[in-house]
């Protein structure tokens, strides 16, 4: 992909406009969805961005074997991602850089839901396990305390979203 569609690094999504943080995202989500099998144009249209928008977000996750061939997405890819996991004290934002990491935080997520639930060999292969240098809370009172405060990240998106408790 061309340089030109790549975020300068002097403007990390840190420093991006809320509209721009935005576009990011669903740039994200799209580059997701080619990475299932869709094309291009159908990830942007699905997710309401533009061809264009994911070239610059995510160019360095796209790879094109020659001028004019078709674009797919990368296996892996070194982009920034903001994710939230539970914390001591309530939900922690980390600053992740990589799908790995993204892709761990998500997986320890599902396991707290699955923990919650009452699948109590969930959380054993995080045990001691870091993301983003945040050592990862395993300990089962720990974590339904958090949920009966209300204070882990799903039950956050819960109580916004409206949906059920």
């Amino acid at each position: 992909m061309a340089k030109r569609n790549a975020i300068p690094r002097n403007n990390p999504a840190s420093r991006l406009s809320g509209r721009s943080f935005a576009a990011r995202d669903r740039a994200l989500h799209a580059l997701a969805d080619m990475r299932r099998g869709a094309s291009p144009s159908e990830a942007a249209r699905d997710n309401g961005v533009t061809v264009r928008t994911i070239k610059k977000y995510v160019g360095t996750a796209l790879m094109q074997d020659r001028p004019g061939g078709r674009i797919r997405a990368a296996k892996s890819d070194r982009l920034v991602r903001y994710v939230q996991i539970p914390g001591r004290f309530g939900p922690v934002e980390l600053k992740v850089c990589g799908l790995k990491q993204a892709s761990d935080a998500a997986k320890y997520d599902a396991a707290v839901s699955r923990y919650l639930g009452g699948d109590l060999k969930a959380l054993v292969p995080w045990h001691g396990k870091k993301i983003g240098g945040v050592e990862l809370i395993t300990a089962g009172p720990a974590l339904k305390d958090l949920a009966q405060k209300e204070l882990l990240p799903h039950s956050l998106y819960r109580a916004l979203s409206g949906g059920a408790a």
